[in-house]
């Protein structure tokens, strides 16, 4: 872990969005090491952090998006080095591509400072209808925020 003061979002990513995510006592597992499936809950909360701050909500009548009900439909990851400590990790992650019902974002769970990658993988979410539970598609401004973390194609990589 680095110190306190050197946050992820401290150092701006080439594309898409640096959210901090703090480790608590609960996540590490009997080794000292947060648990393999911990990693999911660090990548959700970095992800919808971003949303909430956005305008997106649970509730239909507050958020400013329509896309009110999405499931993850997948989630892979790959772990590099352990994470041994409590404070405070960086998840930067980005849209893949953006489907007709789904987003698929690119992840890496990394030190603060970014000098350590912990994991990296991927995770596609899917509108649902809240009646039906089919998939429908994204609205016009979803899609319009999702490009706004879009990897350029240029790139290669989690820059």
């Amino acid at each position: 872990m680095t110190s306190p003061e050197s946050t992820p979002t401290d150092i701006p990513a080439r594309f898409g969005h640096v959210g901090s995510v703090r480790i608590n006592f609960e996540d590490f597992d009997a080794t000292g090491t947060v648990h393999d499936s911990r990693y999911l809950l660090l990548v959700e909360r970095a992800v919808m952090d971003y949303w909430l701050d956005r305008g997106w909500h649970f509730d239909p009548p507050l958020s400013r998006f329509a896309d009110v009900l999405q499931v993850v439909r997948h989630f892979a990851i790959t772990y590099h080095t352990p994470i041994t400590g409590m404070g405070v990790v960086g998840v930067h992650f980005w849209i893949e591509q953006v489907a007709t019902s789904s987003l698929t974002y690119g992840f890496h769970v990394h030190s603060a400072d970014r000098s350590i990658l912990h994991a990296e993988g991927s995770r596609t979410q899917i509108r649902l209808d809240p009646a039906t539970h089919h998939a429908v598609p994204l609205s016009v401004e979803l899609v319009a925020e999702a490009h706004r973390l879009r990897r350029p194609r240029d790139l290669v990589g989690g820059g």
